[in-house]
């Protein structure tokens, strides 16, 4: 079965975009195409900034976060790749919850470790629009 993580930032999408390929994600993993996993920490983050820029999507984001597994977040210290101290605690929470994919928009950051499970401890970091492809 195939566990997705998602991080703050497609959370947000999936609120404030409901035809968006981030809205279609969570909608497949609500009907059981794949597991999704988030935090409380991504849940919280991706909440402040729809507060703050797309309030009218909080209810929508309320529905679809209830609909996500909530794991533990990471503490940052068992990092495989270098990542800023923020995002640390995104890709341990995806490694210890067994998620086969972490879903992400910051390719800043996440960019020079996406499609390579070898240096991520066997998680594969994407964008939407490549976990789709």
């Amino acid at each position: 079965m195939i566990r997705v993580f998602l991080d703050a930032n497609v959370l947000f999408t999936a609120a404030h975009n409901e035809s968006g390929k981030a809205a279609l994600v969570v909608e497949l993993g609500i009907r059981g195409h794949w597991r999704l996993a988030t935090t409380a920490y991504a849940v919280e983050e991706a909440r402040r900034n729809l507060e703050i820029k797309f309030p009218g999507s909080m209810p929508r984001f309320e529905a679809l976060s209830a609909a996500v597994k909530l794991v533990p977040s990471g503490r940052g210290g068992i990092c495989p790749v270098a990542l800023p101290e923020k995002d640390r605690p995104i890709l341990e929470a995806a490694i210890r919850c067994k998620a086969t994919h972490l879903l992400t928009g910051d390719q800043k950051h996440f960019g020079r470790f996406m499609n390579r499970p070898e240096v991520t401890a066997g998680v594969i970091i994407q964008t939407v629009a490549e976990f789709l492809e």
